[in-house]
């Protein structure tokens, strides 16, 4: 997956996150060290602050406040150990994990962080059960034990090598027994975390001002003392406030046209560097079987011949995304093409066939929901051009409305969109985290999806693999009862952009796997 050879230009730099390296010349420079804490610009802010209910964007603060037993070092595609020393499975079947922590680990507010506050913390998760929420990837655990103040074991109810990647996500953060209510979510604006930032202050969906954690004991080299995160509701409004040295970093929700424009910059002219990286990131559409419209296979399967998704990556993205027709994205294994292997280019005949054969001869309404703040500017003109696709086909009526992602997500919790518009990056870059999380009663998306061979067969045979090269027969079996069941409808799979201004260094270095920005690796250049 890395290929580290290539160094930034310095000026609109374009290469992948992953393949630069420390000694390019574009990481030192004999300026000296700016006072103050890196700004960090983003559309993406949390929608809670406790990790109990989040399965979404939260995960990208959480990263930097809270911390787990494994994450990702950089460099690393596989979890390692963090809060934990280490960690393993102690028996043959992948069905018990045990991890013994650090010595003398605390939270910032003073408390031990020992064993059994990791065992609340997961019990926590389980008991509150938010509908949408993390408890969905603890599917296959059975029970948490404590035996000493350091040690861990996870009983698990079926066999689950991906149970370490599951650990290693923001949503198993570690939190303190006596600041969480263990029945309840924790309110208010502040933080108890052992990450390797303390949340200094926050207002909510406007900014985090992260400061070090001088108590932090784990993996990560911190190359700052403060980040501030600010976060936009527009994507121009972000890129006009790096310009203006406003901000010093945008990390998501960067526009098409700022891409081209910055991508197109090979001179002095322009002081901001474009790092580039092959995403794992998808957008799909979802639809809920409790509406009358989008709970017909014909409509869903009508819709999935007429939408032009190369017109969308084109007219909409400038290219700066690339269209999917499957939801395991392209560079993991168990892709597949499955929605062009079945529909083929867009056809409008096509699509009347197949509502007239389920005995529609009308227009079909249905109102599609997308988010106005979450993925970026251009989430409106993707919905329109869906709209423009669908009511030019001469077989749909489609009515467009959004929300703010905080209201966003509790709509689609509540079942209230017909369709609505997600977007996924990935909590482990692994074929799994594309499927599992979509499908059964308890799933990310609030929205039920019984998919028995799924979560009953497919799943679990993979899960005994700790080899994952072994298990895309698996994941091309379980793709194909997605694009036959139509509920959910890849789009397309986007690229990841950071730009950052001149004086930057690290945010090539700054992308864990699952693309969340670990942001002590940024920092302003000097002669190191």
């Amino acid at each position: 997956m890395f290929n580290r050879n290539r160094c930034l230009r310095r000026v609109a730099a374009i290469a992948s996150i992953s393949s630069l390296v420390a000694g390019c010349g574009v990481l030192s420079s004999d300026t000296p060290e700016d006072e103050g804490p890196i700004v960090v610009g983003t559309t993406s802010a949390p929608s809670t602050l406790d990790p109990a209910a989040s399965w979404d964007s939260s995960w990208e603060l959480f990263r930097n406040i809270y911390q787990t037993l494994l994450s990702y070092p950089t460099g690393a595609s596989e979890p390692q150990p963090d809060a934990a020393e280490s960690c393993g499975f102690s028996d043959s079947s992948n069905q018990v994990y045990r991890c013994e922590l650090r010595e003398g680990l605390k939270f910032s507010n003073g408390d031990a962080l020992d064993a059994q506050a990791v065992k609340y913390s997961f019990d926590r998760i389980r008991k509150i059960n938010v509908n949408g929420g993390p408890a969905g990837l603890l599917g296959s655990l059975e029970r948490v034990q404590a035996p000493n103040d350091r040690e861990v074991i996870f009983h698990l109810n079926k066999p689950d090598a991906t149970f370490p990647f599951v650990l290693a996500t923001p949503a198993m953060s570690i939190v303190s027994p006596a600041a969480y209510p263990e029945n309840s979510l924790r309110k208010g604006s502040d933080v108890v975390g052992s990450g390797p930032y303390a949340l200094d202050s926050y207002d909510e969906g406007k900014e985090a001002v992260l400061v070090r954690n001088d108590g932090y004991k784990g993996y990560a080299e911190r190359r700052n003392d403060a980040v501030t995160i600010r976060y936009f509701q527009d994507s121009g409004a972000m890129v006009k406030a790096l310009r203006d040295e406003q901000i010093d970093v945008t990390y998501r929700g960067l526009g098409a046209g700022d891409v081209v424009d910055l991508q197109s910059k090979s001179s002095n002219e322009d002081e901001i560097q474009l790092v580039e990286g092959t995403g794992t990131d998808i957008n799909y559409l979802v639809f809920n079987p409790k509406d009358s419209w989008a709970n017909r296979k014909a409509v869903r399967q009508a819709i999935a011949q007429v939408v032009d998704r190369a017109a969308i990556a084109h007219k909409v993205y400038k290219d700066t995304v690339d269209p999917l027709y499957s939801m395991v994205p392209k560079g993991l294994t168990g892709h597949t093409t499955g929605f062009f292997d079945d529909y083929g280019d867009p056809d409008v005949a096509k699509a009347r066939k197949i509502l007239t054969g389920a005995g529609i001869n009308q227009r079909v309404p249905l109102t599609f929901w997308y988010t106005s703040d979450r993925y970026g500017s251009e989430t409106a003109a993707e919905f329109k051009e869906l709209e423009r696709q669908l009511e030019d086909s001469g077989l749909f009526e489609i009515t467009l409305k959004s929300r703010p992602w905080k209201t966003y997500v509790e709509g689609y919790r509540k079942g209230e969109y017909p369709v609505f518009g997600r977007g996924w990056f990935p909590d482990f870059p692994d074929a799994e985290n594309f499927i599992a999380p979509f499908v059964g009663e308890q799933n990310a998306l609030g929205t039920p999806y019984p998919a028995p061979e799924i979560t009953g067969d497919l799943l679990p045979r993979s899960r005994r693999e700790s080899d994952r090269a072994n298990v895309e027969k698996e994941f091309e079996e379980a793709q194909r009862i997605l694009v036959d069941d139509a509920r959910l409808l890849p789009l397309w799979q986007g690229r990841q952009y950071v730009a950052a201004s001149q004086d930057i260094s690290g945010a090539e270095r700054a992308m864990d796997p699952s693309t969340i920005m670990m942001m002590w690796e940024l920092h302003r250049k000097t002669a190191w």
